[in-house]
């Protein structure tokens, strides 16, 4: 039997057991002032971006609203072209700085749907490339992250700092 080391998923499997906590890990990121520690990208007036901790592929992101809500509906459209703002800076930001090849872009609304954090709606956005599944997901049902989070923070935060959404009327 082979093993392979992934270290940064005992957090995962810790915090995952962890039953006593129902504060929502969206709200408590959006509320504390320490972006480069929870990964936080960027903030806007009724959303923000943040890196995926437990990412599919590197580079995954989400964009999330600061309104608590696990309803679609509830989002209003200045949130909703908010994020459609750091949507687009994020497919440009990705594209020149990990040459991604496309994307996969979406909501999971509902733990059915693949929601891991299902009160609190998000959109992911997972940079794709040519041959980026292989056996271990599919049959090992285990991923390959090849890069340091923290050090692919510091790079794609050089790209969000200075981007300003202008509203449209």
């Amino acid at each position: 039997m082979k093993l392979l080391w992934a270290p940064w998923r005992s957090s995962y499997i810790k915090e995952s057991n962890k039953s006593e906590s129902n504060a929502c890990v969206f709200c408590v990121k959006a509320q504390d002032n320490k972006d480069r520690e929870n990964l936080i990208l960027k903030r806007g007036l009724n959303s923000f971006v943040i890196m995926n901790i437990y990412p599919y592929n590197p580079g995954h992101i989400m964009i999330v609203p600061y309104i608590h809500t696990g309803s679609i509906e509830k989002v209003n459209n200045n949130t909703f072209l908010e994020m459609k703002g750091f949507l687009d800076l994020t497919i440009k930001t990705l594209e020149k700085q990990l040459k991604t090849q496309g994307f996969n872009i979406g909501f999971n609304i509902g733990r059915i749907a693949g929601a891991g954090i299902e009160n609190h709606v998000h959109m992911h956005i997972v940079p794709r490339w040519s041959g980026d599944t292989n056996f271990m997901p599919v049959l090992g049902e285990t991923r390959v992250i090849s890069m340091n989070i923290f050090e692919l923070y510091d790079e794609l935060y050089e790209y969000y700092k200075n981007y300003v959404i202008k509203e449209e009327r």
